[in-house]
């Protein structure tokens, strides 16, 4: 079988567009149960339950770009943020250990649209606790 200059020219074209569509529409179903699985992958399929985990975070923050958060959990062996309405809700996993000062972390996150805010800890005798904050954005950082 003999394929012409002009055939594989237009095989290459028409798989780069496929791979560009599944590219741009994957994220957008993937984001229905990706905050649920992430929680369960990091917490070992525990549910987490309700204690001693703070979020600090704006109300409303003006543009999504940098939106300072803060979270702190004592006892905590790691903390996971997740922003639940992001096309990847994964934003960041600080792991702690016995020297660290304290089970606090802050940093900057990037949001697309309000949404809340998810922080799960796990704590050194292997359960898990979870809050959650609503942040309101009036420009989406992701693109928005």
């Amino acid at each position: 079988m003999t394929v012409t200059r002009r055939e594989a020219l237009g095989l290459a074209v028409g798989g780069a567009a496929a791979l560009t569509t599944l590219r741009f529409t994957a994220p957008a179903f993937a984001a229905g149960n990706a905050v649920e699985d992430a929680i369960l992958e990091f917490t070992g399929g525990a549910t987490p339950g309700s204690g001693d985990i703070t979020i600090g975070a704006p109300e409303i923050a003006e543009n999504g770009n940098t939106v300072p958060i803060e979270v702190s959990a004592p006892g905590a062996a790691s903390i996971m943020l997740l922003a639940a309405g992001n096309p990847s809700p994964g934003v960041a996993t600080f792991h702690f250990s016995a020297l660290s000062g304290a089970q606090e972390a802050k940093t900057r996150i990037r949001l697309a649209k309000t949404q809340d805010i998810i922080a799960v800890a796990k704590m050194q005798d292997g359960s898990a606790i979870t809050t959650k904050r609503s942040v309101k954005v009036t420009i989406g950082g992701c693109g928005g």
